[in-house]
């Protein structure tokens, strides 16, 4: 059995954080006994680490730096060192700067850091960046979630190809599995939808980065043309009061819902017609592969790892990033030509469940695991 521990930043919900918590779920009990360290004491997704019977260590830190820190890390060494952890897998930027170099002076015989991101939050000073492209050098390994990511890797961080490990983020399969369609219609209705509309929809933080003031912009411009249409833009964040205020300055009168985070035992995307996702950086988004997932018309911009999954014209539309009238130009051809939308939505599907379902992902990040631990190229 191999002994492996987590590190991660937060309980909180979002991509990496779902993400990892996924693969603690169904990694087998029989091959991996999994602990986890947390840099937050608390979150909604503590409780499913729980139930998948993980061993989980709080490391309180206000701060990557100082005497507390240091504290913390001397602990982590040791628990580390006592518990005999073969593989060691730092999941977030703040776990790898902290994590990684205290797991390397424990001596843990296999150590991972992660590069899940394409561009660094606004919170990540220059100190962040350079001591993280470090905790790459240190680790034995780095895991990157899709084959543009890990060229990034390469390019921008210096990190050589042969220490690079790809493992694309997993889908589980409820996220395949249709809503009846009287829950359906519930939904929506409890939405303010009207039961004939064509519903646009985007699951996504409310920030800059996801761009919702372009996808405003295109929706203004086709909503006359397409009267039955409505938007619906799920999740929060610091622009919540920005975008509502574009709305209402855009007049759409009340054809733009934004309902907050929902966090139903469903794939969301069941919930709409067409799946927008316009962000300006994106490494492998679980949004899209969700929407994906629902066989739904995915319109997506051309940013980042996005185009790993999206193919123009085969699984999705691909647009330009922070342009509303190529945006709208999609939207209306999705409208106009329902039987190639539902093409798209199938291959879509197709093409996610055999490149990004949950048993194909976990069985080679299970094998990835053992390979390392088995000292097959765990050399630094």
């Amino acid at each position: 059995m191999i002994r492996l521990a987590f590190c991660i930043d937060t309980f909180q919900i979002g991509g990496t954080e779902l993400n990892a918590v996924r693969w603690a779920e169904h990694l087998s009990a029989e091959r991996f006994r999994l602990t986890v360290f947390h840099l937050h004491a608390d979150g909604p997704l503590r409780a499913r680490y729980q139930q998948a019977g993980a061993q989980l260590v709080y490391l309180p830190l206000r701060r990557l730096y100082g005497p507390r820190a240091m504290r913390q890390g001397i602990r982590l060494a040791r628990f580390l060192a006592q518990a005999h952890i073969d593989v060691f897998h730092a999941h977030d930027i703040y776990s790898n700067i902290f994590g990684v170099p205290w797991a390397r002076l424990a001596r843990v015989p296999v150590v991972v850091a992660s590069r899940r991101w394409w561009k660094s939050s606004p919170s990540t000073s220059w100190a962040h960046a350079i001591a993280n492209r470090w905790a790459y050098r240190a680790a034995h390994r780095v895991l990157a979630n899709s084959p543009s990511v890990a060229g990034l890797l390469t390019r921008r961080d210096g990190v050589p190809p042969g220490k690079i490990i790809c493992i694309p983020n997993s889908l589980a399969e409820d996220a395949f599995v249709p809503l009846p369609t009287s829950e359906r219609a519930a939904w929506r209705a409890r939405l303010g939808l009207p039961a004939d509309a064509l519903v646009i929809g985007i699951v996504a933080r409310l920030d800059r980065d996801k761009d919702h003031a372009t996808l405003l912009s295109a929706f203004a411009r086709v909503a006359a043309d397409m009267p039955r249409a409505y938007l619906v833009c799920v999740g929060d964040g610091p622009e919540r009061a920005a975008v509502r205020v574009l709305a209402q300055g855009l007049r759409l009168n009340g054809r733009v819902q934004f309902p907050g985070t929902l966090t139903p035992p469903f794939n969301l995307h069941h919930l709409f017609d067409v799946s927008v996702l316009c962000s300006v950086t994106e490494a492998s988004p679980n949004s899209v592969l969700e929407a994906m997932a629902a066989a739904r018309p995915v319109i997506a911009t051309r940013v980042g790892g996005v185009p790993d999954a999206v193919h123009d014209g085969e699984t999705g539309v691909l647009v330009p990033p922070g342009d509303p009238d190529a945006l709208a130009a999609a939207l209306r051809a999705v409208h106009d030509a329902p039987e190639r939308a539902q093409a798209l939505g199938r291959a879509a599907r197709a093409y996610v469940r055999a490149e990004h379902h949950e048993s194909r992902i976990i069985e080679r990040l299970s094998a990835s695991y053992e390979s390392l631990a088995s000292g097959a190229g765990a050399q630094s």
